[in-house]
């Protein structure tokens, strides 16, 4: 049985998707199969790194919490529906499924003023593992802590936290870290985003690990490079010699070691 692993910040804003889809497509790029869930169900947006449109999702998780239909069914293969796009050739040979949320504001809408069962998230990504034959199922967590966040955190294998060098940041992080502690996650990760160059990135390395005895994957610099990228690509799968997308792979090698 593969690996679940959730990538949370306790705020928005921080890169969560961004280094969602990097790290993810970094991994099956070694040769695994490997999925992502976005259960950011109200501001769904990782499926624009891969070149989705809104006429590209017909189905989405939405359906599969609706009872609509089994959540394999709203699994799109990357390689098959952006691989041939001119800028994405290196999606082709790739095993990576993405479980979109659904980006119709009705849809949207509905889990606001309806909500769902998130019980049945549990029940969906275990199948995902079992129907996709996944080594690695990402899920992008909606930013904060709410009920499914929880109940992502407390199933996963393994929880990366993404802060910036930001007191708020510090302090949001810091719960989050207590509650994954309580919910006993196997393995947690740090990751520092959007540290300005100017730093020293072994001396923030070696404070956030003193900060919360949690150790830290990575630190990455804030890039004029990335940002140019405006999330219209998976930038480390374009520029791996970038010292930005060398973090990517370091924080890559940590999650694949342990």
């Amino acid at each position: 049985m593969g690996e679940i692993i959730s990538i949370h910040s306790f705020r928005g804003g921080t890169g969560k998707s961004n280094l969602t889809a990097n790290v993810a497509t970094q991994i099956a790029m070694q040769g695994k199969r490997v999925a992502i869930v976005d259960t950011d169900i109200q501001s769904p947006g990782i499926h624009v790194l891969f070149g989705f449109d809104e006429t590209m999702l017909n189905v989405a998780l939405n359906d599969y919490l609706w009872g609509k239909i089994p959540i394999e069914a709203a699994a799109h293969s990357i390689r098959e529906k952006v691989g041939n796009q001119p800028d994405r050739a290196f999606l082709k040979e790739l095993d990576m499924w993405l479980i979109p949320s659904s980006i119709r504001t009705g849809e949207i809408a509905r889990v606001l003023r309806e909500g769902y069962d998130v019980g049945l998230l549990n029940e969906g990504f275990h199948t995902l593992l079992d129907k996709l034959q996944l080594d690695y199922l990402f899920i992008d967590t909606h930013p904060g802590l709410n009920e499914e966040t929880l109940l992502s955190i407390a199933i996963s294998n393994a929880l990366v936290i993404i802060l910036r060098p930001d007191q708020q940041d510090f302090q949001g992080t810091a719960v989050t870290v207590d509650v994954a502690r309580k919910l006993e996650v196997p393995r947690l990760w740090l990751v520092v985003n959007k540290a300005l160059t100017r730093y020293d990135f072994q001396k923030v390395k070696a404070d956030i690990q003193a900060i919360y005895n949690v150790p830290v994957a990575g630190v990455l610099p804030l890039s004029e490079d990335v940002a140019s990228n405006a999330s219209g690509n998976i930038f480390s799968a374009l520029h791996p010699d970038h010292p930005w997308s060398q973090t990517v792979q370091e924080i890559v090698a940590n999650i694949i070691e342990t």
